[in-house]
């Protein structure tokens, strides 16, 4: 239950501060982008370059490379506040493109039908490619979840703990196999319970038009 819990929070946590960063870095990119409303080329390739450069990092590899910057930043490189951190900076890149692919799904038309009626760019981001790619986000998200449950059972192989931790520590190292296939077990849950809130979010936003 302690490994479940520690699961949770690390998910949860760096999920929150990476949608928010990853939703404001997407929302440049499309509208900062060639042709995009408020095109800025030097700021659309500081942060394509960057977002390329993390994500070609392998995450364990991520991991040990950001921990002075961890110990500075959460005060330890370890344990499940340790974790946080590190996984912020390893999935944000990957749900910036997942942003980036859905805004750019919108049909280009209504943005420039809103142009037309005089929509400020702040509108138009707000009630045109936010409102319009809504599913898209939605299943950008529920991805980007899953993806970051793998990734926390990464960091539990540096001591982040969680279930990765769990079934490294009790399971693994003490040749107990039934402890592995039970942590697997558990976040083969925690996964389908992300999905199928997420389909159930999509169904209902798509049932409104």
């Amino acid at each position: 239950m302690e490994a479940i819990g520690q699961t949770i929070i690390m998910v949860t946590s760096s999920a929150f501060i990476a949608f928010i960063i990853g939703l404001l870095l997407g929302v440049m990119s499309v509208v900062m982008g060639p042709k995009g409303i408020l095109e800025n080329l030097w700021i659309y390739n500081i942060i394509d370059k960057s977002i390329n450069l993390f994500r070609s990092i392998p995450f364990i590899i991520l991991i040990a490379a950001l921990i002075p910057l961890t110990r500075l930043i959460s005060g330890t490189s370890i344990g499940t506040t340790g974790a946080i951190f590190p996984l912020v900076v390893g999935i944000t890149p990957f749900f910036t493109r997942q942003v980036e692919a859905a805004l750019s799904e919108v049909d280009k038309g209504l943005v420039e039908a809103a142009e037309v009626m005089g929509f400020s760019p702040f509108e138009i981001i707000i009630y045109v490619y936010l409102r319009e790619s809504r599913a898209s986000l939605v299943r950008a998200t529920t991805i980007t979840l899953v993806n970051l449950i793998g990734l926390s059972a990464i960091s539990g192989v540096v001591g982040a703990g969680g279930l990765g931790n769990f079934a490294i520590l009790r399971g693994f190292q003490r040749n107990r196999l039934d402890v592995v296939y039970g942590s697997v077990f558990l976040i083969l849950i925690l996964v389908l319970v992300i999905e199928l809130i997420g389909k159930k979010l999509i169904k209902n936003i798509k049932s409104i038009y």
